[in-house]
């Protein structure tokens, strides 16, 4: 067996982790803090400071990996790692499949394998067509360009940003399809990081999934800020809200769990949750809706009233 995955091991990872580095490095993280935040060792940042910048573009590039997206994927991974591990792996794992599933990776893998010239198995299992899916891909896409296209929506962006999710026919966390690394703020525009896929965001899966549970109209959900002027905008949207606080953030995706609860009562009409935040994490309205359009279309208007207040 030749899996691709010794490229991943052996070319990519080593190339990325250095651009990651050299990123964190120019945002004035010290060596031993870069260490920390890559899961490597002091020494292992000092050789990849030290090597030539050039080195890691001439590796992706062998991997159809263009400057321009090499120095997209350091950034969004040096933003992941500063969340937690565990936001690292998954953009990196994110990036990586999103290159295999684009059939990025083929040319190098059957150069070093000709036997596998006639392989798609990565296209096939990773690539955006999975039957059932494309619907709901393209819907978020259309809803990421509703939200790049508004010259207010930047202000009722959340520090941790924003993502957008719609589920498809399936109906599994799998099916959810959502912005890996999130959309963000680029001159005071929202920006997608990258092409939505299934699979890219683990928290608002679970928040959409649970929010289903009640009702099962529900197809999208996204999140954004939370304060007091973002409650007048909600009331003069007529956005009926369930409201969430207080709980502990501890474990894994705290949230999560105090939306359950929230959730698990008798009352069943609600467009929103709302949650006012605990130690740690930041306030966060989620707005739900029938379609990603929908969703972003009604972020939109209160971004607008949002700005005019």
């Amino acid at each position: 067996m030749q899996p691709p995955d010794e490229l991943m091991v052996n070319t990519f990872l080593p190339a990325i982790r250095q651009m990651t580095a050299v990123e964190l490095r120019s945002e004035g993280f010290s060596q031993s803090s870069i260490s920390r935040l890559l899961g490597i060792t002091q020494a292992s940042v000092s050789l990849y400071l030290s090597a030539e910048g050039s080195r890691a573009y001439t590796s992706l590039a062998a991997l159809s990996v263009s400057n321009e997206e090499a120095r997209k994927y350091a950034k969004l991974l040096a933003r992941s790692v500063k969340v937690n591990k565990v936001e690292g792996v998954k953009t990196l794992t994110a990036i990586w499949t999103r290159l295999l599933g684009a059939g990025s990776i083929c040319p190098a893998h059957r150069s070093l394998y000709p036997e596998l010239a006639d392989c798609d198995v990565c296209i096939k299992e990773y690539g955006p067509r999975v039957p059932g899916r494309q619907e709901a891909v393209v819907e978020v896409v259309e809803a990421v360009r509703i939200l790049e296209s508004s010259p207010t929506f930047v202000s009722v962006m959340p520090e941790v940003s924003v993502n957008i999710a719609c589920v498809s026919t399936g109906g599994g966390e799998a099916d959810v399809v959502a912005v890996p690394g999130r959309i963000v703020r680029v001159k005071g525009r929202a920006r997608a990081t990258m092409t939505p896929e299934p699979g890219a965001s683990s928290h608002m899966s679970k928040v959409l999934l649970e929010a289903r549970r009640k009702l099962p109209d529900i197809r999208a959900c996204m999140n954004l800020r939370y304060d007091k002027k973002m409650a007048t905008v909600l009331r003069k949207l007529k956005v009926k809200a369930v409201e969430i606080g207080g709980y502990r953030a501890s474990g894994r995706d705290p949230t999560l769990r105090a939306i359950a609860v929230a959730l698990s009562g008798a009352r069943l009409d609600f467009d929103a949750v709302v949650d006012l935040g605990a130690e740690g994490v930041e306030p966060n309205v989620y707005l739900f809706g029938r379609s990603a359009t929908e969703v972003a279309e009604l972020a939109v208007r209160a971004s607008e009233l949002y700005s005019d207040d």
